[in-house]
C-alpha cells in the first residue's frame, strides 16, 4: 500500500526500469526484418505493460472500482485532466492501436527503414525502443501524477493512503 510519497516515488521509478526493459524488448523485435513482428510485439508488450504500470500505482480497474464514490470521482477526474486514455480503463487491443497510431510516424519510418542492411535494422530498434520508451513513460507520469493528486488530496492528509483491493 503506497502511503508516503517516498514510497510514490520509488513506485515511479521502478516502473521507470520496467519501461526500459520492455521498449529494450520492442527495439530487439524492431530489428526483425520480418513485416508484422514488431507491430505484434509492440501491441502485445504494451497490453501487458500497461496494466501493470497501473497495478504498481494502484491504480488498476479492479482498485478504481473498489474505491468510495468520491475518491473515484477524483482519481478519475484527475486522470481525465491530465489526458490519461488508460487510467480507469481496460487496455484492449483497441486502446493500444490508438496509443500506437500517436507515434505513427516514428512506426511507419521504422517499417521503413529495417529493411536496408545492418544500419536499417539498428535504426528500428533505435525507433522502436525510443516509441516504446515514449508510451510506457507517458503512462508512469500519469499514474504518478493520479496518485500525487490523492495523496496530497485534504481528505486523505491525515492517513495519506491510497485504499488497496
Amino acid at each position: 500500500m503506497i502511503k508516503t510519497m517516498e514510497e510514490l516515488d520509488k513506485v515511479r521509478d521502478d516502473c521507470y526500469r520496467l519501461v526500459t526493459r520492455r521498449s529494450s524488448l520492442s527495439g530487439v523485435a524492431s530489428a526483425v526484418p520480418l513485416p508484422g513482428v514488431d507491430v505484434g510485439s509492440d501491441a502485445a508488450i504494451l497490453l501487458e505493460m500497461l496494466p501493470a504500470i497501473s497495478k504498481r500505482f494502484e491504480l488498476s480497474d479492479a482498485d478504481i472500482e473498489a474505491l468510495d464514490p468520491t475518491t473515484k470521482a477524483l482519481v478519475l477526474t484527475t486522470a481525465g485532466s491530465i489526458g490519461s486514455k488508460v487510467i480507469g480503463h481496460a487496455v484492449t487491443r483497441d486502446l493500444v492501436i490508438r496509443l500506437l497510431k500517436k507515434v505513427g510516424v516514428k512506426m511507419a519510418s521504422k517499417q521503413l527503414v529495417k529493411y536496408v542492411p545492418f544500419a536499417g535494422q539498428i535504426i528500428a530498434a533505435g525507433i522502436g525502443f525510443t516509441a516504446m520508451k515514449y508510451i510506457g513513460n507517458a503512462h508512469v507520469n500519469a499514474c504518478y501524477q493520479v496518485a500525487k493528486a490523492y495523496l496530497g488530496h485534504p481528505e486523505n492528509s491525515e492517513n495519506r493512503v491510497l485504499p488497496k483491493v
